[in-house]
Order: structure tokens, then C-alpha cells, then sequence
């Protein structure tokens, strides 16, 4: 068992060593990657095109969902951006298309400025590192932990990374909420009931 503060500084070195491994990564290989999650998420969750789909503006090489997003416009979906409100709060979710008036934010991330709030079906969440339970390595801020928290119908949320960012585990801690799925380049994995991850990849 690590102490908080040894767990801390295990997070940031993981978290550090994760970016560098994936920014590393050439653009044709990511666009590769890319189109093979995005078949995957089509494939595996078809009623998507049904619903609002928020997912997050893409930084340092992490999948970029605006691709499959205009996929999910284009048969009806909503697509919307998380939007930071205050430091230590929830995430509000806006409406995004083309077309939408950004703002920019922290790290210089693009979020709509004033664009409806929204309230998501399901969550595309992007993960600097996932684990075999579903848990996520993030930023270190905790934001979607706390909005997953804080809302009274929890949208499905999909987990989305690359092979290379899997961990044994990220150690959990109570605040921690996993992804109901995780989808990769090789494809989706479904958390069972007893809380591990089944690949359910062709």
C-alpha cells in the first residue's frame, strides 16, 4: 500500500511517462488507431447515433473523436464538450457542432462559449491510462470523478485509449469511478459484474 503522497507522485510519473509514450507516437499510426476505434465504437454501440454524445476536444495525441462525431450528427445524434465551471466543481456539458462559438481553456483546450447545456447519454472519456477494473489515469484535477458523482442519472461512460496506455492497475481510490467500457485500437472490453474488464473484440 503506497501513502497518499507516494501514490501521488506514482500518478504523476505514470501520468508524465504515458503522454511522452503517446506523443511519441507518429501521426499515421495514430490516424490508424483512430479509424479502428472508431469502427469499433460503431460496431459495438450502435444506438449512440440516438442520443447526446459528449466527448472531449483532443490534446497531446489522445484519440480525437471529432471524426466519429460528425459520423453521429450526421444520423441524428447531439454531440456536445465538457466545460469547466470553477476549479473543484462539476463539469457542465454545452452543445457542439461546427459552426459553435469557442472559448479557450485550461491547457488551451477549446470549449463552446455559449452554446446550450446539455445533458449526455453517454460519455467518450479519454484516458491517459486505464486498468483491468476500468479506472481511469487522468490529469491529476479529478473533474470527471466529480461530475460522474454529482449527477442523478449517470451517463454511460466509454472509455477511450490506446493499447500502449494499459496498466496493471492505477490503484484505486474511493473517489475513483471506472468506465462502464473501455474501447482501444484492438476494441472494446465490457466491465462484468465483478468489476474486470472482458474483451468482446472480434
Amino acid at each position: 500500500m503506497m501513502t497518499p503522497d507516494e501514490l501521488r507522485a506514482w500518478r504523476k510519473s505514470e501520468r508524465q511517462r504515458l503522454i511522452a509514450e503517446r506523443t511519441a507516437v507518429d501521426a499515421e499510426t495514430l490516424a490508424r488507431w483512430r479509424g479502428r476505434i472508431d469502427a469499433h465504437l460503431e460496431a459495438a454501440f450502435p444506438d449512440l447515433a440516438d442520443g447526446t454524445v459528449a466527448f472531449c476536444w483532443p490534446v497531446l495525441s489522445e484519440y480525437d473523436a471529432r471524426y466519429f462525431g460528425r459520423k453521429l450528427r450526421e444520423r441524428g445524434a447531439t454531440t456536445a464538450l465538457p466545460v469547466v465551471v470553477a476549479p473543484r466543481t462539476p463539469l457542465a456539458f454545452r452543445e457542439w457542432h461546427p459552426g459553435v462559438t469557442l472559448a479557450e481553456g485550461a491547457m488551451k483546450i477549446p470549449y463552446p462559449a455559449d452554446s446550450r447545456e446539455v445533458v449526455p447519454d453517454t460519455v467518450l472519456l479519454p484516458m491517459n491510462g486505464w486498468d483491468a477494473q476500468g479506472y481511469r489515469l487522468g490529469y491529476g484535477a479529478g473533474f470527471f470523478d466529480r461530475t460522474l458523482a454529482s449527477l442523478s442519472t449517470r451517463p454511460r461512460v466509454i472509455g477511450v485509449s490506446y493499447e500502449i496506455a494499459r496498466l496493471e492497475t492505477i490503484h484505486p481510490q474511493t473517489w475513483d469511478i471506472p468506465a462502464d467500457f473501455v474501447v482501444t485500437e484492438r476494441g472494446p472490453y465490457r466491465r462484468a459484474i465483478d468489476g474486470w474488464l472482458v474483451f468482446e473484440g472480434r
